[in-house]
């Protein structure tokens, strides 16, 4: 009788669970088609955004500046604006003070000044000016002003559309993956493999990864579509916002994915998957309205910036607006970096307790039980 060796199956790791898992939630995300078609829809308004606000920020008319003495040839070199000469610079600050000019230039002997000039304006650096010119000269301002109304509101709205649509998204597909797995029977195949908890890393791990790269794109489409169409200053001002958005999204976004997958397992029908994850709807749809309403009001978006669920909103709109302190995105981050690991620890508990009971929906304290 000859002796036969038999292959030993060993069950996955935890980290060989969480890749398989995140893998085949990422494969999945890039095979559907309405994720393409949901991507590309919100990448083309992003880009659509940029080239509009280009478009109405070029002005038809000349730029009305006021020269005073050598700083008038300087100023006519640059062939794009309409000069009033005057003869003092104190006549020159009067008229952009009454508006009757959108800027003064005049000559300045300082050493640190690149063109020997230096522009006047009333209330923030005039754009228009500063880009008009081949070098950008010292810049001297009057009665220094918060960023422009209007701006700031388009940017905070910005903001908002992108979370909301992106965690609703994903957060929808972690909830409709989680109960069709359940209602198909097939998690417990998964589970005789992989551990509850390695499923759950990996489905939270898969789509915050692809929810992020999202995040990204879209960022560097609107910063590769901002200094293509000239609005470099623009950029400048809401480039490093972006960047903090993208962080603090990714953290948020890891603590909503928890909190979607722990109310979805609570469920065993398709049908009841809204009325279960509608909490974390709410949640989402929080900072959306609060831009909205509450976009010029510091406190408010102060408050916004400590409270995890807003703050991958709040704080980006404080840092373009000039209102947070250097030490204060950092503290923020940290106030979602513990609160998303508190999430994920109570968000396991609920998803290993309630995903093999079948039937009628489980109740958080039965869920949240050992």
């Amino acid at each position: 009788m000859s002796n036969t060796i038999r292959p030993v199956h060993t069950a996955p790791t935890f980290m060989q669970g969480v890749w398989l898992v995140s893998n085949r939630e990422i494969k999945a995300r890039v095979r559907s088609k309405s994720f393409l078609i949901a991507t590309g829809i919100l990448l083309l308004i992003s880009m659509a955004s940029v080239i509009v606000g280009g478009i109405l920020s070029q002005s038809t008319t000349l730029t009305k500046v006021a020269a005073v003495g050598t700083a008038i040839s300087a100023v006519e070199q640059a062939d794009a604006f309409d000069i009033v000469k005057a003869n003092t610079i104190a006549d020159a600050e009067a008229l952009v003070r009454d508006g009757s000019v959108e800027a003064a230039v005049v000559a300045d002997a300082r050493a640190d000044s690149v063109l020997g000039i230096t522009v006047i304006a009333k209330t923030s650096a005039p754009s228009e000016v500063l880009s008009a010119l081949s070098v950008s000269p010292n810049v001297k301002i009057l009665d220094p002003a918060e960023q422009d109304g209007f701006l700031a509101y388009l940017v905070a709205i910005g903001f908002g559309i992108i979370f909301l649509m992106s965690a609703t998204t994903f957060g929808a597909t972690i909830a409709q993956s989680v109960v069709e797995e359940k209602q198909t029977r097939i998690v417990e195949i998964l589970m005789s493999t992989i551990s509850v908890r390695a499923l759950l890393a990996g489905k939270v791990l898969g789509n915050s990864l692809m929810a992020f790269a999202q995040i990204v794109a879209i960022g560097l489409l609107v910063s590769i579509g901002l200094a293509v169409t000239g609005q470099r200053v623009l950029l400048a001002d809401v480039g490093p916002a972006i960047v903090w958005f993208a962080v603090f999204f990714a953290f948020g976004f890891v603590l909503l994915a928890s909190l979607y997958a722990a109310t979805a397992s609570m469920v065993s029908r398709q049908e009841d998957v809204g009325s279960a994850t509608s909490p974390v709807l709410f949640l989402v749809m929080v900072p959306y309205f609060l831009v909205i309403f509450f976009n010029d009001n510091p406190l408010v978006l102060a408050i916004m910036s400590y409270v995890p669920f807003s703050a991958p909103v709040g704080m980006p709109v404080r840092i373009f607006l000039g209102e947070a302190q250097w030490w204060e995105p950092v503290l923020s981050l940290v106030v979602l970096a513990l609160s998303t690991m508190v999430v994920i620890v109570i968000g396991s508990r609920i998803y290993s307790n309630a995903l093999l009971r079948m039937g009628a929906r489980v109740s958080f304290r039965d869920a949240l039980k050992r």
